[in-house]
């Protein structure tokens, strides 16, 4: 039995080398085209870099503003930051931005809810006086539903009690 499966084997393999002749071309069943012949492309002519105009990125810092315990007066410190954020606010007169009141997390969410927009207000109400058009400033009122700072003490109430200023439109 072993001797005729080798036998078949052979003659299979014999066949199989017999059908195929050397040097016959097989065509592809879809013709490939022709290579096309290279187009050579002409290098742009260099740009002086007094043409090249590019767009500056405008990176624009605006400080916080803390406040003390249940009050929305602006304090020294807050004054020095809001001129600072004036003067990029003037040197950027494209930017429009959203002044966001918090408050600790000590009092109701009504009281400062309505503690967190007069923060809000206070503090739009200097950039004005300074000079920034108040059509670029808008308000919100967080209250206490934004803590920053985890914590039940006073030095995070104290970080809790803030402004925030964020770039709504460049």
């Amino acid at each position: 039995m072993r001797y005729i499966l080798v036998v078949l084997l052979g003659v299979f393999i014999l066949a199989f080398f017999w059908g195929c002749k050397s040097g016959t071309k097989i065509k592809p069943a879809v013709e490939q085209p022709a290579p096309k012949e290279e187009v050579k492309k002409e290098e742009p002519a260099p740009v002086k870099q007094e043409e090249v105009k590019q767009e500056e990125k405008v990176e624009i810092k605006l400080d916080p503003i803390y406040f003390d315990f249940d009050k929305y007066f602006l304090r020294s410190d807050a004054k020095d930051a809001l001129n600072r954020n004036a003067q990029s606010l003037k040197d950027n007169p494209q930017v429009k931005i959203r002044i966001e009141g918090n408050c600790d997390e000590r009092g109701t969410v009504e009281y400062n809810i309505a503690l967190g927009e007069k923060r809000a207000k206070a503090a739009m109400d200097y950039l004005v006086n300074l000079g920034i058009d108040q059509s670029r400033i808008t308000i919100i009122s967080y209250g206490k539903e934004k803590p920053l700072y985890p914590g039940h003490n006073e030095e995070a109430w104290s970080k809790n009690r803030r402004d925030d200023f964020v770039i709504v439109s460049k």
